[in-house]
């Protein structure tokens, strides 16, 4: 019952912080892993990327989007900034904890959340996401990833996921949802910014 009640209090806490805060809805973003590594990671070091870490599916972020298609970064706050303790208590999620720390100065701020309840928020969108297995290495239509995805989570319509590509690979999941991560259709902005390829390249796990 105390886990129920938490979660309750989590989901009031999205949904009031974007009446006060201004914005619509939230944007979850999940990223293939891999991918990421080969245009990014390997070249900052990232641990995620290291050989024998194994990691598919990460959470990029939550980020709080407008109906306009714009969206707010880096808001001013009354919130007390996470500390370097809260920060790498995020590292399952996020990857590592300057991720984290990446993720709430950028777009934590602007949800009109606490650290805390921000962080709790995002655990709790990321952790109602059923996504699948994928085939790595190999080729995949992003079409047919959303596919999956929405036979996964049959509450979702299929305007409230979009598959994004870069470098002819897999980029991430975006899933639209409404203050209280009830999913929803994304705004036309971030729709036509989907994957327009025929089909991309799945990188395999280090």
């Amino acid at each position: 019952m105390r886990a129920l009640a938490v979660v309750v209090l989590v989901l009031a806490w999205g949904a009031t912080a974007a009446r006060a805060q201004g914005f619509d809805y939230f944007v979850l973003a999940i990223s293939w892993t891999p991918a990421w590594c080969e245009r990014d990671g390997d070249a900052r070091d990232a641990p995620t990327c290291a050989p024998g870490a194994g990691v598919g599916w990460g959470v990029h972020g939550l980020w709080p989007q407008h109906d306009d298609g714009t969206w707010p970064e880096f808001c001013a706050t009354p919130e007390r900034n996470p500390s370097r303790a809260q920060t790498a208590e995020q590292a399952d999620l996020f990857g590592s904890g300057g991720s984290a720390w990446h993720q709430w100065n950028k777009h934590g701020r602007c949800s009109g959340l606490s650290a805390a309840a921000y962080y709790a928020l995002t655990r709790d969108a990321a952790g109602a996401l059923d996504l699948p297995p994928l085939e790595a290495p190999g080729r995949l239509a992003p079409g047919a990833l959303r596919a999956a995805i929405l036979d996964r989570n049959p509450d979702f319509a299929a305007g409230s996921v979009v598959i994004t590509c870069s470098s002819g690979m897999l980029g991430e999941v975006r899933v639209c949802l409404a203050p209280d991560l009830l999913p929803r259709a994304c705004d036309a902005g971030l729709a036509a910014r989907g994957c327009r390829a025929a089909s991309i390249r799945i990188p395999a796990p280090r």
